[in-house]
């Protein structure tokens, strides 16, 4: 199956701000509502929730409601890849 190139680049441009990619790898196996992701990158509420809002429509996350607030993941097996390896450090050259 052919890549789909233009998905593929959005996944990549949703992750290429620091912040997001951070978000992103903070969600690693693991479900987290805003209020949690406010504390720990001190980061006011309406900017944690625009990240994540470009985070989910490029489908690196998902959520699930639980009552009011709403939980975060990572969705995409590809973006776990894709962050195990850039936490890996330095890219040979």
């Amino acid at each position: 199956m052919p890549m789909d190139y233009i998905r593929e680049s959005e996944v990549l441009k949703a992750l290429a701000h620091p912040v997001r990619l951070r978000m992103a790898e903070g969600l690693l196996g693991r479900e987290c509502h805003v209020d949690k992701m406010v504390k720990a990158l001190k980061l006011p509420q309406s900017t944690v929730s625009q990240h994540l809002g470009v985070l989910k429509a490029a489908g690196v996350v998902g959520i699930r409601k639980e009552g009011v607030k709403t939980c975060y993941r990572v969705l995409a097996p590809k973006v776990v890849e894709l962050i195990k390896v850039l936490s890996k450090g330095e890219v040979s050259r």
